[in-house]
């Protein structure tokens, strides 16, 4: 029971690291959708942006690399915490055109695109305007333990 005291003790003195866990796990996310976006060209979300658009090929192709390259890149700085806010940032605008893409769906759908698509637009927001924290390469990953007094 004191193990778990000391445990909650430190999370209590240490909210910024949640918030990092989290961010890590939005970026595993990401690049994991850009791999799947990547390997799987025939996904229900090619087809779909196929469909719902009717842009011209070239405009698909580059709009479908824009997406790809973003989740991929972006999603690894958001894991390890390098131009976090640059990462979320350049995620935003590919979310947003996600919500509006599903937004004829409606909410609790089989599929929930348009709740996943606003979450994920949520957290990006956050992490654009809080940047990273002490679990980063940016903050230099300073040690979690408080140093012994000498």
């Amino acid at each position: 029971m004191e193990k778990l005291r000391r445990f909650i003790d430190w999370a209590e003195a240490h909210p910024k690291v949640w918030l990092d866990c989290v961010r890590i796990y939005l970026g595993l996310g990401l690049f994991i959708r850009g791999v799947f976006i990547i390997t799987n060209t025939r996904a229900e979300f090619v087809q779909t942006l196929l469909q719902r658009l009717e842009y011209p090929w070239l405009v698909t192709v580059a709009l479908l690399h824009y997406v790809a390259l973003a989740h991929l890149v972006g999603g690894l700085m958001l894991t390890v915490g390098l131009l976090t806010r640059i990462a979320a940032w350049v995620q935003v605008p590919i979310l947003a055109g996600a919500l509006l893409l599903h937004r004829g769906e409606g909410l609790m759908t089989t599929g929930q695109s348009l709740e996943l698509s606003g979450l994920v637009l949520f957290l990006l927001l956050i992490f654009g305007v809080s940047g990273t924290g002490p679990l980063s390469v940016d903050n230099g990953m300073p040690k979690l333990k408080p140093d012994a007094p000498a």
